[in-house]
């Protein structure tokens, strides 16, 4: 069993990723329907927070269902770090999670995200900022250095550890890599095996498999994963990692009907928390993720992009279902 702060989570648990317009109610739940252990929030700006921002302040909707959750914050000032995880306390969340490893221009221009890997003190200050603001255990997110000349991994997990962080995810790539190249999980496997640290540390970073998740776990003796763009229109992710390392065997591809359920429930529930415009809105750009694969799909998706009433979106729904009966996944 792991355990953060009074958080039990599984022997090895899987988490889903906090991800910029991905990772909010409706994903959340349909990732925790499919077996995902704990999850995030989208990362929410700290200054955001306390100017009251409408987008910041809906970020911190969480539902008992998905428990547990954590909300993610970021930021690169001291006082409003710790003023918003004040603030994220009082939604009740079960942890407060820290990015510190976003590496988007906008964000690290700001002194935050990624941008706080080139100083170590200064991230120490914001930690300890954000642990004096809560009650909840606090945990961080991160990145192996700014690039591959100032790898820094091992002393931020000591110092983070030394002031109380009680967890650390670790994407295995350099904020200079961007979401490119190969990850690198030898510098997870270093901080795990570090004799000092006794927090439990996540890989993440190109997780696509349960075959990949397995060889992951088995090679760098991590305490869990968390998985990101994998899950994008294919939560089954979870429950195939899961049946995979309990039976060496693999769940059946979810069909068609399945996909289209999917879909279904999470256009329903982005209606119900964003309202029915901008749940339909924002729900085009997941419609690729979920039918990726299915030949000549292009006429429907067309169709489901430009579609603006919810009962006319179910009903091309139910037409995919009907014309992609059976339909064999290569």
């Amino acid at each position: 069993m792991v355990k953060i702060g009074n958080i039990e989570l599984p022997e090895f648990p899987l988490l889903l990723a906090p991800m910029e317009d991905v990772s909010d109610p409706p994903f959340r739940r349909l990732c925790k329907t499919h077996g995902a252990d704990m999850m995030y929030s989208e990362f929410i700006s700290s200054e955001g927070l306390i100017r009251d921002a409408i987008k910041s302040r809906m970020k911190l909707d969480i539902f008992d269902y998905e428990r547990p959750v954590g909300i993610q914050i970021f930021g690169g000032d001291e006082e409003a770090m710790e003023m918003s995880s004040k603030i994220v306390s009082t939604v009740k969340p079960d942890l407060v999670d820290i990015n510190f490893g976003c590496p988007v221009k906008k964000v690290v221009c700001r002194g935050a995200g990624a941008g706080v890997l080139k100083d170590v003190d200064l991230m120490v200050r914001l930690t300890k900022a954000v642990i004096k603001g809560t009650d909840l255990p606090v945990t961080v997110k991160t990145r192996l250095g700014w690039d591959d000349n100032s790898i820094n991994i091992d002393e931020v997990a000591e110092r983070l550890q030394d002031i109380g962080v009680q967890a650390l995810t670790i994407h295995a790539r350099t904020r200079a890599q961007m979401y490119k190249g190969h990850s690198d999980w030898s510098h997870i496997a270093r901080v795990k095996n570090n004799p000092r640290i006794t927090m439990p540390i996540f890989g993440n970073g190109d997780i696509d498999s349960p075959e990949k998740a397995l060889k992951y776990k088995n090679e760098y003796g991590i305490d869990g994963i968390m998985i990101g763009r994998a899950a994008i229109g294919y939560p089954w992710i979870f429950n195939e990692i899961k049946h995979f390392f309990k039976t060496g065997e693999h769940l059946p591809a979810p069909t068609v009907i399945d996909r289209v359920e999917a879909a279904r429930n999470h256009l329903q529930w982005s209606m119900d928390w964003k309202g029915e415009r901008l749940g339909i809105v924002e729900m085009r750009r997941h419609y690729t993720n979920y039918f990726k694969g299915i030949h000549s799909f292009k006429e429907f998706k067309q169709k489901l992009v430009t579609t603006d009433e919810p009962e006319n979106l179910f009903a091309i729904m139910k037409e995919i279902e009907q014309v992609y009966a059976g339909y064999e996944f290569v």
